[in-house]
């Protein structure tokens, strides 16, 4: 009989953590696991599930946000969650992101199955914006679980600085596996030189920081493309319009097929206040995109060498940002140089090295 598997997210509507999840998911179901992937919302699938991995959706959440609809939502989820762990006795549950985590958490725990939880961005951001209940029952949560898998290294540092936390021992960091994507088009619409950035579009991903430092380079013959949706959209849009960039600064939205942009970019970049682990960075990495990024917690650093890989500038840094723009757009041979050394990602953070450590905490 097949050892069963269950994956749990919130949805699978864009995102980082999306992204590896599902190819976790879609990677186990060949090695032998019965996968299931459960969303707790129901809702748009912009990711794709190899045929042998079980989609389960628990919840068409709606519009209504008062206090009484939260709790029945939030009570019904976890009910079909409950449910649905109980009927299928997986091996071990792996959830991402803290609400997620906290649920099936508290399921396996009342069901004595195996978990593994996943944060996938700062704890300064997620858990320690938890009330102090809130908080020690999550500290009860994690503590339980096989393991409290962050994306980098220096997330571990974080951890153990937060005082409902700091007792955790059983921390482990793995990074986020390179996204294999289908063949690149050679072809397709023609395009200025460009520079490309992807992310969601809010403040934390620092677009703006990215805009403006555009607005000042050298080189006025190449394109600016931003790849992505969220809150700071038309904020950015008026930014680049209040700057006279309207026709170079090009928002493209959620792009399925972003191996073409990867591979195409003159420059990839990540101008981030905060990360988990930056998936678009490690994915034009692996395209051999010549990339600059900030130095932002967390990931970042473990990714890139200076000047070997990529190019690192401080958080926030405008100026800096503007000058290795001019000269990495300025260097034809720099260019090549950290795009040959930026691939060899492609074998550190293969699926199967990445997977292989999940597996072990599984097995463990």
């Amino acid at each position: 009989m097949q050892k069963k598997l269950l994956f749990v997210i919130r949805s699978l509507s864009g995102g980082g953590a999306e992204r590896v999840i599902s190819n976790l998911a879609n990677h186990f179901s060949t090695m032998g696991y019965k996968v299931t992937l459960v969303c707790l919302d129901e809702g748009e699938i912009k990711y794709a599930l190899a045929p042998e991995v079980n989609l389960e959706s628990l919840v068409k959440r709606g519009s209504q946000n008062n206090i009484f609809y939260r709790g029945y939502y939030a009570l019904l989820t976890f009910y079909r969650l409950f449910d649905l762990i109980r009927r299928m006795q997986p091996l071990c549950c792996i959830s991402f992101m803290t609400s997620v985590n906290i649920w099936t958490g508290l399921c396996c725990l009342l069901l004595n199955k195996n978990y593994i939880v996943s944060e996938r961005t700062s704890p300064y951001y997620s858990l320690e914006k938890l009330n102090s209940f809130t908080k020690l029952m999550a500290f009860r949560i994690y503590s339980k679980a096989k393991a409290v898998v962050l994306p980098s290294k220096k997330m571990i540092e974080t951890f153990k600085s937060l005082r409902h936390f700091k007792n955790l021992k059983n921390l482990v960091a793995i990074y986020n596996p390179v996204h294999v994507f289908n063949a690149f088009n050679a072809g397709g619409e023609p395009l200025n030189p460009f520079i490309l950035s992807v992310g969601r579009l809010d403040y934390d991903k620092g677009f703006d920081l990215l805009i403006d430092a555009f607005a000042s380079i050298k080189n006025q013959n190449v394109d600016l493309l931003i790849s992505g949706t969220g809150p700071n959209e038309e904020i950015l849009e008026k930014r680049a319009a209040d700057l006279g960039l309207q026709s170079r600064v090009k928002f493209i939205g959620f792009q399925k097929n972003l191996q073409d942009y990867y591979s195409k970019a003159t420059v990839f970049v990540l101008a981030s206040r905060v990360e988990g682990y930056p998936n678009a960075l490690v994915e034009a990495m692996s395209m051999g995109a010549a990339v600059i990024s900030t130095e932002c917690d967390f990931g970042p650093t473990e990714i890139i060498q200076h000047g070997i890989n990529g190019l690192l500038v401080p958080v926030d840094d405008t100026e800096t940002l503007k000058n290795a723009l001019n000269e990495l757009l300025g260097d034809e041979q720099l260019r090549i140089a950290l795009s040959i050394n930026a691939q060899r990602i492609n074998e550190t953070n293969s699926i199967d090295n990445i997977a292989e450590k999940w597996n072990n905490l599984i097995l463990s």
